[in-house]
Parts: structure tokens; C-alpha cells; sequence
């Protein structure tokens, strides 16, 4: 494993001029590592496991672009296909062919999927499967977790998590009060807060929304019995159920959290995942609702660049190795070996820790736990965490530079990685735990 030297000299003249012309010298805000007193990391590449800086430094790579890069970077199938299909035209705003296969995967993929509308993103995504469930039902609130995020639409800048955990915001400026005022939030895990919302609201609820397994606090899976209770509440209350499943999307399960815990929504979003990385995603559901998109229906949804050939290109070609090589299995094995041996490390040296994998994803939280909603989350150590986030990166480690964010593992991720990722991070604690002392 290539050691990080830290910031690089190449790096720091990126940072100023990105500063100068970018807010905060990013596209993204949890990308300036503000919240581990860091400056942000400027890719050059990626290959396999390892992401490497402009000044080529390598790190073992858990951010994985935030979760879509299940074979890695630069997967090989992926770029061959990406390279075909530029040749062919980068967008035609036209329909093609790639668009009809990717689609008829969905649908045989995951579970609720019957149709699928692609989008850019999973914000698109998640406003648009919102708009089709006010138009469905006739109804105006909606009801969210806290500590869930579902993009950066109005009405989910409410106690979300993401990058507004991370910066400690108080929700949005900029978000009026009367569209924050239809977006109701109780805690994760708690159906007691459910009910008492349904109680005063239930008339007036078009959709509950959620991450299945919670990805953008760090990572909190479902309680049991938490996802069968919001979909039995939602049938008898007429609101519909919204998977967010733009991280846990084939990384939970090979159909996603619905296949992985049994509970089919009434709507599901995908976001990244589905294009290998690329700017693509997806909001889909049963026929008989889909339909209601135009121009088949009434609600209005529209993109330029909407099933671009080369993310629907990218697409077809990792889920046609997943489908091949079948690693969920083993993917999950080394995901949670990977945590047993960073919590092993924490104990071993007397720092209060928990955490978990699902699947492909996992988390760890400094905090004795266990962490079952986003007011635990918050009571985790961020600022051991972010030296010990310093430490880690040093020794050549890419986390996700937040405390609030789920980390991922990639084919591409060996056993070798895995035990070096753990060598390094009990290093990473020692350096930690001195500079505490």
C-alpha cells in the first residue's frame, strides 16, 4: 500500500486557485474536508482500489465516488464500453437503443420495478418520485427521516444529513418556510413517531420517504421490523413508500435493500450506481403509477441529457459483469472484515467504538453505541475522528472525510487490502491517540 505523504506542495496551488473561482473551492461542499481540518483532495486518477492525487499519490479507496464504483475505478469492461459508445456520439437528445436495456435490467433486477424513468441525478431522482406521489395521491406532506438525505431539493434540506450534518447547517437558507413547512421528520428506527405523525397528518401524507439502510449519517441499518412497519402504515393510510436505494442499489444485495430485507416500496431511486459513476439516475416503480409521467400522463418530468448514451453504456456493462461474476457474497465477507478489525483496533486500545457493514457498505462510529438513529450519531467523537481521519489519510487511506457518511468496499478491494486497511488504522489510532495526550 502506497503511503500518503499528506498534502502535497501540487496539491495546495489547486486548492488557491479552485478558491478563487469555485465556492469553497469545490463543486460539492463534503469534498473540502473542512469537517477533518484538511484540505481537499484533487484526483488524478483512479485504478482498481486505489484512487492516486495529482502529484500521483495512491490511497486504498473506500469513497469509491461515493458508492456507484462496485468493480472499482477504471474498470476495464466499463471504459472499453464508455469508449465504444463516445465513438458512436456523446448525446443525440434523441431515444437509443441503450436506454431500452438498461431499463429492461432494472426492471428484472429489483424487485418494485416494473418502469423506469432515467434521470441525471439522484436529486432529480428523489423530487420526481415526490411530485408523482402528490399527483397519485391528491395529497401536499411528505415525511422524511432525520439524518436521511435525499439531495438537495427544498423540501428535503430538513434535518438531512450528507453534507448538512457534516457542516453542522441548520437545514438551508434559501428554502422558503412554507415549502419547508410540507416536509414532516421523525426520527430513524422510531414508528412510535410515525404513528403520532399519521395520527395528526395521515389525511394529508402523499409519501414517506427513506434510505432503507441509512447512508448519509454514517451508516445505521434498519431496526427489525422498521421497514415492514412503514409499509404497512403507508398501505393503510393511502401514502405511498419511497425507497431511497441511491447508495444501498445493488451494494446492500444484488436488488437492493427491498430484496435484502423483503419489503417492496411503492417507488423506488437510484442514483449514481446506475451508471457505473456516471451522471445517471432513476426514479421507478409498478406500471400502473409510472404511467402517470408524461407523456403517457400528467406529471411533468424532462431531461436533455436524460439516458445518455455513454452512462447507459457504462451501466449495461458493470451490471453484465455483477450478473457474471456474482460477488455480493464475497463482497460483503471482506466489508465485514473490514470492520471487525477496525472496531478490534479501537478496542484493543481503549477507544469507545461501534459500527457495522451491510452488504458492501459499512461505517464506524467513536462511540460506544449502538447508533440506531441520527441524534446517536451525532453523539459520536467527531473530533477524535478527525484526527484520527488525518492519521488514516497519511498512511494512505481515502475515507469519507466526514464522520456522517457510510464508507464502501470494491471488487476490486483484495484480502491484502483489507488487512493492510487494518494494519494502517491501528496506526492511524496510536498517532490519534497521542496527539489527544
Amino acid at each position: 500500500m502506497s503511503a500518503g505523504p499528506g498534502r502535497p506542495a501540487a496539491a495546495s496551488d489547486w486548492v488557491g486557485r479552485a478558491r478563487t473561482v469555485m465556492p469553497g473551492g469545490v463543486s460539492s461542499p463534503v469534498r473540502a474536508f473542512d469537517a477533518v481540518g484538511m484540505t481537499p483532495l484533487f484526483a488524478g486518477r483512479g485504478e482498481g482500489a486505489r484512487i492516486f492525487d495529482d502529484a500521483g499519490c495512491g490511497y486504498l479507496d473506500y469513497v469509491l465516488s461515493w458508492g456507484p464504483l462496485i468493480l472499482g475505478h477504471a474498470a476495464p469492461p466499463v471504459v472499453e464500453a464508455v469508449t465504444r459508445a463516445a465513438r458512436d456520439g456523446m448525446s443525440f437528445g434523441a431515444c437509443h437503443t441503450r436506454e431500452v436495456e438498461l431499463a429492461e435490467r432494472l426492471v428484472a433486477w429489483v424487485p418494485g420495478v416494473e418502469m423506469v424513468r432515467f434521470v441525471n441525478s439522484g436529486t432529480e431522482a428523489t423530487m420526481s418520485a415526490v411530485r408523482l406521489a402528490r399527483a397519485a395521491t391528491g395529497r401536499d406532506l411528505i415525511l422524511k427521516f432525520q439524518g436521511c438525505y435525499h439531495g438537495h431539493a427544498d423540501g428535503f434540506l430538513v434535518v438531512a444529513g450528507s453534507g448538512v450534518a457534516t457542516l453542522s447547517l441548520p437545514d438551508s437558507p434559501g428554502v422558503p418556510g412554507a415549502v419547508s413547512a410540507l416536509t414532516l421528520t421523525v426520527p430513524y428506527n422510531d414508528l412510535e413517531a410515525v404513528d403520532a405523525i399519521l395520527a395528526e397528518h395521515g389525511s394529508r401524507l402523499a409519501a414517506v420517504i427513506v434510505e432503507p439502510v441509512a447512508g448519509n449519517a454514517g451508516l445505521i441499518p434498519p431496526r427489525a421490523g422498521f421497514l415492514e412497519g412503514l409499509r404497512a402504515r403507508c398501505d393503510r393510510t393511502g401514502a405511498l413508500l419511497i425507497f431511497d436505494e441511491v447508495m444501498t442499489g445493488f451494494r446492500v444485495a444484488r436488488g437492493g435493500a427491498q430484496e435484502r430485507y423483503g419489503v417492496v416500496p411503492d417507488l423506488t431511486t437510484l442514483g449514481k450506481v446506475v451508471g457505473a459513476g456516471l451522471p445517471v439516475a432513476a426514479y421507478a416503480g409498478p406500471r400502473d403509477l409510472m404511467q402517470r409521467v408524461a407523456p403517457e400522463g400528467t406529471v411533468y418530468q424532462a431531461g436533455t441529457l436524460s439516458g445518455n448514451p455513454l452512462g447507459m453504456a457504462a451501466g449495461l456493462a458493470q451490471l453484465a459483469v455483477l450478473e457474471r461474476t456474482d460477488p455480493f457474497a464475497e463482497l460483503e465477507r471482506r466489508t465485514s472484515t473490514l470492520v471487525e478489525g477496525i472496531l478490534a483496533a479501537a478496542r484493543s486500545r481503549g477507544i469507545p467504538a461501534c459500527g457495522t457493514a451491510v452488504g458492501s457498505m459499512w461505517g464506524v462510529y467513536f462511540t460506544e453505541g449502538p447508533v440506531f438513529d441520527f441524534e446517536g450519531a451525532r453523539g459520536a467523537d467527531t473530533e477524535f475522528f478527525a484526527r484520527y481521519y488525518r492519521a488514516c489519510f497519511e498512511r494512505g487511506l481515502f475515507f469519507a472525510p466526514s464522520a456522517f457518511e457510510a464508507g464502501f468496499v470494491s471488487a476490486a478491494h483484495t484480502d491484502a487490502d483489507i488487512a493492510a486497511t487494518v494494519a494502517a488504522v491501528g496506526d492511524a489510532l496510536d498517532a490519534a491517540l497521542d496527539v489527544a495526550g
